[in-house]
């Protein structure tokens, strides 16, 4: 897609008329006096919490914000492969893709050897590596991601809308509350000019701070950012602009002899650019507000970095000055480290109110996103009475290590982008070596859960080492059995609060009376000790919190359906409908076998038990029903 041509217009490209494009819309009325969850903050990690909230209709959801409106220009615009991936579960990535930049390589300049005054091309590496991901690293404005998020707001079962236009004064926690009572207190200030002044208090279950690096929730709640003080200042600025420099249109790491480094970041609509200027350090406890740079500042230094080539600036369309630094707290909630064992937490935080970094790897965005996809589903399942409580402490000790890793290796990042103070100048050979080392850090693939009561030990990993436990479930091509029809695997794991169990069949007829996917289903479909029987409600549908599939190793047309475990035919639905789309076998015809690809025990076969937020929870063999059994027991209630 092409737009921007004759000046940034926010908003859908796809509708002509630019008011349109901006009319605002939010929730109207006051606030609830009471819900299950009040989220704080409209930010990305705020609206993936209520987007995932909003498909349970049972849950009481509010979500409010401090700005009057939503947002039109966004700060961040990195979409990683991971990220992508989640769109997918929420089913707008396609949107996303049609609509978004995306970036295929990268290029290197540093200073030119006959004249370092001059920048010169060093290196082009591809992006992303092969295979790490069905989906691409793209480029889309913040406001866009959000307006996603919004539409499956209001699509959905809950038809959730934001309050806009309330800040938060102050938010009081009731240690006597019982588990299932509304324990948390919040006062907002109306801000609205035709309510100004106006004080509304709700009380909620859950409250989760999604309200950014000034957060005023974890300041209630006794949190503190720590870390290295901001000790480097960067531009930032959208721009349409004329220029010759050859790679205006691909992602771009340029290192010059004397002016600092600039990443060029090519944005959606074919024509805008976002430049990231680096401009200077730091005294110890200065703020980069006090030295009175302008968006002319900004451009003069860009134009310097890119010399001998021209950039002709014809409009900015958002800029900014910010200072790096890497904080985070020690704790994503409300119970002190002290009195886990005793305690439930009642408050969360996530994005940037419990970690900050640096806009340079592209992670803001993306990781506050991935706090919130971890905790929404736990939220569901424990307001759903599936899990007790005591499954939320496993949020904060989830993401607090994960965002601790992001942080070590963003501070490396920015300081090899930060070159121009260094003895002896740029190195753009370290610098193209650490990008291609670290692409899975840049990709969002990296995250690796420890074992855990929801994340398996290595027992039997051997058996699928391309599903890595802990780590996210890595899609792959199939054919679906039902309709011949070519889908990705792990397309199905849809952002709706179910656990998946994948069941990859060994070498032998799967429609054979003793099969291990026959006696699997069976096992599954009629014992008491069943999972599936165990934790299904009365009168749901089968697949209605543990959804089976299986995956066959013979071409599809060597398999009659009809013969397959009932369970894998699933009447479902008031009329007792037929499911068709349960069971899978690989692309062999474009040579994708999925058996081959994750290095899947051709003999034994296995199953890889997938949580709701895609990733692995454990791997073990086809008939070891008793881990299976023992892994469910170990956070979920019986149906009452």
């Amino acid at each position: 897609m092409q737009f921007h041509l004759n000046g940034f217009q926010p908003g859908d490209p796809e509708i002509f008329d630019a008011a349109e494009r901006v009319a605002s819309q939010g929730a109207s009325g006051p606030l609830p006096a009471e819900v299950d969850v009040l989220i704080v903050g409209c930010g990305p990690a705020g609206l993936n919490l209520a987007a995932q909230l909003s498909a349970f209709p049972g849950i009481r959801t509010c979500i409010v914000e401090q700005k009057p409106g939503r947002l039109l220009l966004g700060q961040a615009d990195g979409i990683a492969c991971r990220t992508m991936e989640m769109f997918q579960a929420y089913g707008f990535a396609e949107r996303v893709l049609k609509e978004a930049c995306w970036i295929n390589e990268t290029t290197f300049w540093k200073p030119d050897d006959a004249n370092s005054a001059h920048i010169a091309r060093s290196g082009r590496v591809q992006d992303v590596e092969d295979g790490l991901s069905e989906m691409p690293h793209v480029v889309l404005n913040q406001a866009r991601v959000h307006d996603f998020f919004l539409d499956v707001m209001r699509r959905s079962a809950g038809r959730l809308e934001p309050h806009y236009a309330r800040r938060l004064r102050d938010l009081q926690v009731d240690p006597a509350a019982g588990a299932d009572e509304r324990a948390v207190t919040a006062t907002f200030d109306r801000i609205d000019s035709d309510h100004e002044g106006q004080v509304e208090t709700i009380r909620a279950r859950y409250v989760v701070g999604c309200d950014g690096a000034r957060s005023t929730v974890r300041k209630a709640i006794g949190r503190e950012l720590h870390g290295d003080s901001a000790n480097h200042a960067w531009g930032v600025m959208d721009v349409l602009a004329v220029t010759d420099f050859p790679d205006i249109r691909f992602k771009s790491l340029i290192q010059s002899a004397k002016d600092g480094s600039l990443l060029v970041i090519p944005r959606e609509g074919g024509y805008l650019v976002r430049l990231y200027v680096e401009l200077a350090k730091l005294d110890v406890g200065e703020r980069v507000a006090g030295r009175n740079i302008t968006v002319e500042t900004l451009i003069e230094k860009a134009q310097r970095i890119l010399a001998p080539h021209t950039l002709d600036v014809k409009e900015v369309a958002w800029w900014s000055v910010y200072e790096i630094g890497q904080r985070i707290t020690d704790k994503f909630d409300d119970v002190p480290e002290a009195e886990v064992a005793t305690r439930l937490p009642r408050v969360f935080i996530a994005g940037d109110a419990c970690h900050t970094h640096s806009p340079k790897a592209g992670q803001g965005m993306n990781v506050s996103m991935q706090d919130t996809f971890n905790l929404g589903w736990k939220l569901a399942a424990v307001l759903g009475e599936r899990c007790g409580p005591q499954l939320l402490h496993s949020y904060s000790a989830e993401r607090q290590a994960i965002a601790q890793e992001l942080i070590d290796f963003d501070r490396e990042w920015a300081a090899i982008l930060a070159s121009a103070a260094k003895q002896g100048g740029a190195d753009a050979a370290k610098t193209q070596d650490y990008f291609v080392r670290h692409g899975r850090y840049t990709a969002g693939t990296a995250t690796h859960y420890r074992p855990s009561l929801l994340t398996g030990d290595a027992t039997f990993q051997q058996l699928a080492p391309g599903f890595v436990i802990g780590k996210r479930f890595h899609s792959a091509p199939v054919i679906r059995l039902g309709d011949a029809k070519p889908v990705h695997l792990g397309h199905v794991v849809q952002a709706d609060g179910r656990f998946r169990i994948f069941a990859f069949a060994g070498a032998e007829n799967p429609a054979a009376p003793e099969s291990a996917i026959r006696r699997l289903c069976k096992f599954l479909g009629e014992q008491a000790a069943s999972p599936l029987r165990r934790y299904t409600p009365e009168g749901a549908d089968i697949d209605a919190v543990i959804d089976l599939r299986a995956v066959f190793q013979q071409a599809h047309r060597e398999l009659a359906l009809e013969t397959m475990p009932e369970l894998l035919l699933p009447k479902k639905g008031r009329y007792g409908l037929i499911d068709y789309e349960k069971m899978f076998c690989p692309d062999l015809r474009s040579g994708q076998d999925i058996f081959a690809l994750r290095g899947i025990d051709r003999a034994a076969g296995c199953m890889v038990v997938v949580r709701p937020d895609q990733y692995v929870a454990d791997v073990m063999p086809l008939d070891d029903v008793g881990r299976l059994v023992a892994y469910f027991d170990g956070f979920m209630l019986p149906v009452r």
